[in-house]
């Protein structure tokens, strides 16, 4: 007699075990638990894991957001640091070095792409034989005399659009800072403003 297709047919082994032959091949039942349908375990968990890993993960991907915005925002105010530091060293007075270093910390900032809370204002000043002093004093030191130009730059980067409301201790913005030294020529006139 051949099983009927999708039915399974009982054959006795031992007096406490069943064995069940089909197409699928014989499987082994104790007599207490049959098989009338296969029942998940795990039902609906799936939707539990995803309700509570997806704030998680979406917090990860911020954080990772204000990780790479902040990186790029500190390579950059480096760089127009070091770009405004070379642009008021090359200068003749205190004061054309001011309006050197600002220009150049605007042209840097507006050629990389980075705006930052309210426009920054460089903070100049100066070292004279290493003991630090103002820019007027370094500018007016003699020829031959160690002198340097010392320019800070600070950035308040915007970090409002990578928000969310699941993250209120989160900062609006963060502050990037960056202070470079460029010498003044030895050996090229300078002049007080």
């Amino acid at each position: 007699m051949t099983p009927a297709r999708g039915r399974l047919l009982p054959v006795r082994r031992a007096p406490d075990t069943t064995t069940w032959r089909g197409l699928a091949g014989r499987r082994h039942v104790t007599p207490g638990r049959r098989r009338r349908g296969r029942r998940r375990v795990d039902g609906g968990s799936v939707s539990i894991e995803v309700a509570i890993l997806a704030p998680a993960f979406l917090a990860l991907i911020v954080l990772a957001g204000v990780a790479g915005r902040t990186a790029v925002a500190d390579e950059t105010i480096e760089a127009v640091a070091h770009d405004a530091a070379r642009a008021a060293s090359i200068s003749r007075t205190a004061d054309a070095a001011r309006a050197a270093a600002e220009e150049a910390v605007r042209t840097g900032l507006r050629w990389r792409g980075l705006s930052c809370v309210e426009p920054p204002v460089p903070v100049l000043s100066g070292t004279v034989n290493g003991s630090p002093t103002s820019l007027d004093n370094a500018f007016a030191s003699g020829l031959g005399t160690d002198a340097a130009v010392v320019v800070t730059v600070s950035c308040d980067v915007d970090l409002r659009d990578l928000w969310l409301p699941q993250l209120a201790p989160m900062p609006a913005s963060t502050t990037v800072e960056a202070t470079f030294v460029s010498p003044l020529d030895r050996y090229r006139a300078r002049g007080a403003p």
